[in-house]
């Protein structure tokens, strides 16, 4: 396994090879006339909810660490500053995960986008 400033790059390049081959499944014609609800299978995650879903648990880990940062300033006995700083840390983790992950998209669109057909 191959890590690339702190991520795990194995499963984002699974990720982009099975968009690659996603995408050619669909220029050969596989997915014409094939309603999306007929194609999904229940046992499967749409990706527009999985990404909607990490996108929300981002935002919240910011929301917990500017709140408990606004309760420490505030004088609030119960949080401490190093429950502030490690809610902090895991907020910007999270963050910069999503931004490589939406880096490693973007360029698997473009690698897509410039498929010879």
């Amino acid at each position: 396994m191959m890590k690339m400033g702190g991520i795990d790059t194995s499963q984002i390049n699974a990720m982009v090879a099975q968009l690659k081959a996603t995408a050619a499944r669909m220029e050969a014609g596989a997915g014409v006339g094939v309603s999306q609800a007929e194609n999904r299978s229940p046992d499967r995650v749409d990706f527009a909810d999985a990404l909607k879903a990490s996108i929300d648990s981002v935002n919240q880990s910011q929301t917990k660490a500017e709140q408990l940062g606004q309760k420490f300033a505030l004088g609030d006995d119960k949080v401490s500053l190093s429950d502030v700083m490690i809610s902090a840390q895991k907020a910007n983790i999270s963050f910069q995960t999503t931004v490589q992950v939406r880096n490693k998209l973007v360029s698997a669109y473009h690698d897509i986008m410039n498929m010879q057909i």
